[in-house]
């Protein structure tokens, strides 16, 4: 019988990545903005990052982005450190596809890049590309943790 992990050093052990648990996007009738992604690493620790800005389609796909890459940064107390380059919203073999291309200013490969396929949500998917685009960077980082 497999015993229950109880303390915060065998829960890591378990989960070496954050998950995806929230994201909330607002646009109010004055034409801006909100987003706001929450992210869980084990149970009951969890990061929220958020980000405003004027709407527009190209916009708020940068809103939902960084209210992304701030959640990451406050979950590593700012010891990672992104600044978003761009993101964009393309369609390719048949698909819409969002991507972002992510300056990393912490230590590990100095770009990155991230894709989600999306057949509905596009600003939400602006924010799975973050997470995929920064993953490798985010597991080394809880790795050595």
């Amino acid at each position: 019988m497999a015993s229950n992990p109880s303390s915060p050093q065998e829960l890591q052990q378990q989960r070496q990545r954050l998950r995806f648990s929230d994201f909330k996007f607002h646009r109010t009738p004055g034409g801006r903005c909100t987003a706001e992604v929450e992210l869980e690493w084990i149970e009951g620790i969890k990061v929220r990052g958020s980000a405003s800005g004027q709407s527009s389609p190209t916009v708020d796909l940068r809103v939902a982005a960084e209210a992304a890459l701030r959640a990451i940064e406050r979950f590593s107390d700012n010891v990672l450190q992104f600044d978003l380059a761009g993101v964009k919203s393309i369609r390719a073999f048949d698909a819409n596809v969002v991507i972002v291309s992510i300056t990393n200013r912490a230590e590990g490969p100095p770009k990155l890049l991230g894709s989600c396929l999306v057949e509905e949500d596009q600003v939400r998917g602006a924010v799975i590309a973050v997470l995929g685009a920064t993953n490798r960077v985010l597991g080394n980082f809880i790795a050595m943790r």
